[in-house]
């Protein structure tokens, strides 16, 4: 429902407000918020008459916007805008809202006030209404007056406690203050044993120690050293190089760390020196690398400030106490890696060259770990003019496989002299280092050809199955029932298999290590092998059967991590000129 009003005197303007007031009370508007909505339309009409003109008044009544519309409640809008023709058009119109109980009845849009009547009993209910507000705040006075009764007798308890908080508080603040120290002492101390133990992973990570001398200084500079200088005894052959602090050469020689400074550094378990030649003003802390025999070297650090703090330095001569030991370990895996590689390498045979077949082997040690010496291959005649060619594999790493997989090679070529097919030799191999060596185990494949038949007879045992390729260029995978692994308590009887063999065919024979990755298996690195082998033109294998070797390493290894030794042996029967 709307109603509208043109003001132009104060008679109009109160007639509206009235009119205001009286819908007001018709929609149940409560007494106050009455109260309220005629006080700022009387305002407002008062300020709209002395700026002149017509203005026009609207009231409206209906549902309520937003939330309060979607709950049903309704509510009186009260809109005051000047007419066209007022000095004052333009302006943007005035607004005010009241919610309504209940929404207006119809009898209300008929609410005039032009009448004697109407006007004295319009003033009577403001006249109550106003008393209604003065008695509200009236009980507001009163229950300010309580409040503030209530607050100065609260203030008097306040300050008498005022002495004893103060005392309190000084007590609290002298005990949060050694809260403090402690949280920050166990805080620093925290952050050393975390960098102590991050800077340990980080150097017990590597096996090689050029590397762990190189990651040295990187972890300490610049939050615990402005410098970091790493003197390896090995490494110096008597050449000229950087010259080394006097405290430096007693700290080799005496084993125990130095600190050389003008002034003494009272460091826990470091003696002082004088400050060095090299610079004096500049204080070096000098700790060797120890071992179990002697010092392999020592490490010189100058502060990231003026001085170090105590347990900053006891932190730096534990962790080079870890770094010795790391660049000790690295040191000796790669003098044994070197022996291990270099003695399979030595036991590694040269390859025959039988009339009609063609030879080329591959091994590749692992590049990560002291995986070396248990992958090896062989080719050698018989005495009935047939060839053997073999790959194996021997468990473990290091010296005694090396020296395991010596064995084995000499015991087949043993054995293979009194003649026998590539199942008869592996039983027999099998015997062997079952009696030989309980503990370890081996792989292998062996492959036999023959001149005079024209077919490939192969037998293996535990190992990856063999590839054929035949000269259309198919590939097949070998993979008919194979034996167990050598030397397992186990007796058994390996059988030999038998496929035809075309000039032209190529056999490749290899490790695990060319073919297995550790998150997918063996069987897709043997298919990747297949198609590898597969893709190769049938010239290329006749004529450049080393460079088909290389070929099949690239594709096949751009993958993997090399951490496990790496032997291929092709076998390319040669076709007619």
């Amino acid at each position: 429902m709307t109603r509208t009003w043109q003001i132009t005197d104060v008679t109009e303007a109160a007639g509206a407000r009235i009119a205001a007031a009286r819908l007001a009370a018709a929609c149940g508007v409560p007494a106050l918020e009455r109260s309220r909505l005629t006080a700022l339309l009387g305002a407002q009409l008062r300020l709209c008459l002395t700026k002149g003109g017509t203005w026009r008044l609207t009231l409206t009544t209906g549902p309520a916007h937003g939330a309060a519309a979607e709950a049903g409640e309704h509510a009186l809008h009260a809109v005051v805008t000047p007419s066209p023709d007022t000095a004052a058009a333009g302006e943007p119109p005035w607004r005010v809202t009241v919610p309504c109980p209940e929404p207006a009845p119809e009898s209300a849009a008929d609410t005039v006030a032009d009448d004697a009547a109407g006007l004295a009993e319009a003033l009577l209910g403001a006249d109550e209404d106003t008393a209604l507000v003065l008695e509200r705040l009236g009980e507001q006075e009163d229950l300010v007056e309580f409040h503030r009764e209530e607050l100065h007798q609260t203030n008097q308890g306040v300050v008498a406690l005022h002495a004893e908080l103060d005392a309190a508080g000084r007590a609290q603040r002298e005990a949060f203050a050694a809260e403090r120290k402690a949280r920050t002492e166990a805080e620093n101390a925290r952050r050393r044993l975390t960098f102590l133990a991050d800077a340990s992973a980080v150097l017990t990570a590597s096996l090689d120690h050029h590397e762990i001398v190189r990651r040295l200084p990187e972890l300490l500079v610049p939050e615990y050293a402005a410098s970091v200088d790493v003197w390896l005894f090995e490494q110096d052959d008597g050449t000229p190089g950087p010259a080394h602090p006097a405290a430096a050469v007693v700290a080799a020689r005496t084993g125990r760390p130095q600190y050389a400074a003008p002034h003494p550094g009272g460091l826990p378990g470091v003696q002082d020196q004088p400050p060095s030649a090299l610079d004096p003003e500049r204080p070096a802390l000098c700790i060797p690398l120890p071992t179990r025999q002697a010092p392999l070297g020592v490490v010189t650090l100058s502060p990231p400030g003026e001085r170090w703090d105590p347990d900053d330095a006891v932190m730096l001569v534990e962790l080079t106490r870890r770094a010795s030991i790391a660049i000790d370990h690295a040191q000796r895996y790669q003098h044994n890696r070197d022996i291990a590689e270099t003695l399979q390498r030595a036991l590694l045979t040269e390859l025959p060259s039988p009339a009609g077949l063609g030879l080329a082997a591959r091994y590749l040690p692992a590049t990560h770990g002291l995986n070396i010496g248990g992958d090896w291959y062989d080719a050698f005649r018989q005495p009935d003019g047939g060839v053997i060619t073999v790959v194996g594999d021997v468990t473990g790493h290091g010296l005694r496989a090396a020296v395991m997989m010596s064995q084995l090679r000499t015991a087949l070529r043993a054995y293979a002299v009194d003649g026998g097919s590539p199942g008869r030799l592996l039983n027999r191999l099998h015997t062997f280092l079952h009696h030989l060596q309980p503990d370890l185990f081996a792989t292998a494949v062996i492959a036999r050809f023959h001149p005079d038949e024209p077919t490939l007879t192969w037998a293996a045992a535990g190992h990856p199955p063999p590839v054929l390729r035949t000269p259309d260029g198919r590939v097949r995978i070998l993979d008919d029932k194979p034996g167990a692994m050598l030397g397992i308590p186990l007796q058994q009887e390996i059988a030999d298999h038998t496929v035809p063999l075309a000039p032209g065919s190529t056999l490749a024979l290899y490790t695990d290590g060319l073919v297995e990755r550790r998150a997918q298996g063996i069987d897709p690195g043997i298919e990747r092998l297949a198609e590898a082998l597969g893709s190769f033109a049938a010239a290329r294998l006749e004529t450049d059967l080393e460079g088909s070797a290389d070929g099949l390493l690239r594709p096949l290894l751009s993958d993997s991590e090399r951490d496990d030794d790496v032997c291929l042996l092709l076998c390319h029967l040669r076709g007619p000129a």
